[in-house]
């Protein structure tokens, strides 16, 4: 079974109910990036008029994840995933739409060929850019995820 945006929405509602309550929706996925949206709204607010970090991490790290998953799914291969660190850096004030991409797909090609091939963990490090309505940047996330091949 294919990894789509809809299965990816319906598996949050169930599965990531605080992202999905907050308006965290992927809109596409492909072998490359993977592009996920969140709208400020009343319920994903700070004091400060506009989107809370912690929302826009959800976005992120689902951008990184849901890319990780589809190819460890295409693998075929019995593979743990985990996020070991993160960091980010905020640009701009989120309100309105904000999306985020991650176009790091040929990172995780490199580290699933190296952990199947020598059975060892790996990491890879993976970047996601959240932009707004204009493309003005307004957060940047890297998340290190490690990978291992189960047995």
């Amino acid at each position: 079974m294919k990894l789509t945006p809809s299965k990816l929405n319906v598996f949050s509602l169930y599965r990531l109910p605080s992202a999905y309550l907050c308006g965290v929706r992927v809109k596409n996925l492909d072998h490359e990036k993977c592009i996920v949206c969140v709208k400020h709204k009343w319920i994903n607010q700070n004091p400060f008029k506009s989107m809370f970090w912690a929302v826009q991490g959800m976005a992120a790290e689902l951008s990184t994840g849901a890319l990780m998953m589809g190819k460890i799914q295409e693998s075929g291969k019995r593979i743990s995933m985990l996020v070991v660190s993160n960091n980010a850096k905020f640009t701009k004030k989120a309100t309105g739409k904000i999306t985020f991409t991650c176009n790091d797909g040929y990172l995780i090609d490199k580290a699933l060929k190296k952990a199947i091939e020598t059975g060892d963990g790996q990491t890879v490090w993976m970047t996601s850019i959240g932009v707004n309505k204009d493309g003005i940047e307004v957060s940047t996330f890297n998340f290190e995820w490690s990978i291992k091949v189960k047995q």
